[in-house]
């Protein structure tokens, strides 16, 4: 079996024309020389080994990643993009790559396109020879680093540093979620392996969940990261749902643990959709008085969690308007006029929702401890599914 690289010159040769390998996720993984019919895309990809998440995005908004064949990916002038025959390179139905051969004019002859399928089938065993085991290995290099048994970690982290990868200085790890479905684990894998190429990191994926832990990256960086490969995700599924929490930075991989708690509680409040700001990545750093019950077991974030009082009050037929009412006045500590001044309220129908309130609560809003069990569980409310009519229940 010819490696890839020779795949592909050979048919660059062959076809007198530019051909590219990428990964689902449009990054290069092997190119041929220039046939002088390269774009401004091309020149970028192969300088910078990528072409950048505006082309990314453009080409799997047509769709590559679910086609069954060779399809045309028309061309975008305004990011420099020629028309391309595109073929996805799939084994046992997994995306492992695209074959893109430049065909700004169309000229491409049936027979030329049944070569390209050829050699795209044949490049599949190279794309995916070793991968499987090599996911394994590092699944288990990752597991190893996250365990809560110190002795694992500390084998772990001599097994990464014996890989060459770096195991003191800044380390922070992300968590990104998908909906269930089939094509999670694929779209997951695609996009946290792509960017674990552009930097020293350690990846695993399982189902619907991926975790990759950078090196060298602190808690900025790793957003940034994370919100390509949330794009890229969501695009290979065509699909909302796809989320990314981000852990705080810490010192070393030895404690990457650490932050892939706090990550896997970033995830699960962007899921959550925090204080109602829907957000498809979300730092450790953004969850604020939400942190805390986000490092509960989910099975402990049920309704019957939320306090009757805050219950009753959700179940209300005006709760929206009553909960913004209450949420607000809380957060501003009480305070009457910067209450009625944020709410655009006169202070009588202010008044007056606070006494609708304390009736339907039974609870006493000048009380710290009744406030803090009112602010607690709306807190807790915006985590819990619920049903608002059912939420006393």
């Amino acid at each position: 079996m010819p490696d890839l690289q020779t795949l592909v010159d050979d048919l660059a040769a062959e076809l007198g024309r530019s051909v590219v390998v990428n990964d689902p996720a449009v990054r290069m993984l092997v190119t041929s020389r220039h046939f002088g019919d390269e774009d401004e895309v091309r020149v970028r990809a192969v300088l910078q080994r990528d072409a950048g998440p505006e082309v990314a995005r453009y080409v799997l908004a047509q769709g590559v990643a679910r086609w069954g064949r060779s399809g045309i990916v028309a061309a975008q002038p305004a990011l420099g993009l020629r028309a391309r025959l595109c073929v996805p390179v799939r084994e046992r139905g997994e995306l492992l790559g695209l074959l893109m051969v430049i065909d700004a004019d169309g000229s491409l002859s049936p027979a030329q396109v049944r070569r390209i399928e050829e050699v795209a089938a044949a490049a599949a065993p190279a794309l995916a020879g070793g991968s499987a085991e090599a996911r394994a290995a590092e699944s288990l290099l990752v597991e190893g680093v996250m365990s809560e048994d110190e002795g694992r970690r500390r084998a772990a982290v001599s097994a990464a540093a014996a890989r060459g990868l770096p195991t003191a200085g800044p380390v922070v790890v992300t968590v990104v979620t998908g909906p269930a479905g089939a094509g999670t684990e694929g779209a997951l894998r695609a996009a946290l392996g792509s960017a674990a190429h552009r930097h020293r990191s350690l990846v695993a994926v399982d189902a619907q969940r991926g975790t990759i832990i950078h090196t060298g990256l602190d808690a900025v960086g790793a957003a940034a990261v994370a919100r390509r490969m949330v794009d890229t995700a969501a695009g290979l599924l065509a699909a909302p749902g796809v989320v990314a929490g981000v852990g705080e930075t810490v010192d070393g991989l030895d404690r990457a643990w650490r932050s892939g708690r706090r990550a896997a509680a970033a995830a699960r409040g962007a899921a959550a959709g925090i204080g109602g700001r829907r957000a498809s990545v979300v730092r450790w750093s953004d969850l604020g008085p939400y942190a805390l019950f986000l490092q509960l077991p989910p099975e402990a974030l049920t309704p019957a969690l939320i306090p009757d009082p805050v219950a009753r009050l959700l179940a209300d037929p005006r709760s929206s308007r009553l909960v913004e009412t209450l949420r607000t006045y809380l957060d501003l500590g009480g305070s009457m006029p910067r209450t009625a001044d944020a709410l655009h309220l006169h202070r009588t129908s202010l008044y007056y929702r606070l006494d609708r309130i304390r009736e339907i609560t039974g609870l006493d809003l000048h009380s710290g401890a009744d406030r803090h069990v009112l602010h607690t569980g709306l807190l807790l409310a915006d985590l819990i599914p619920t049903d608002r009519g059912k939420a006393g229940s």
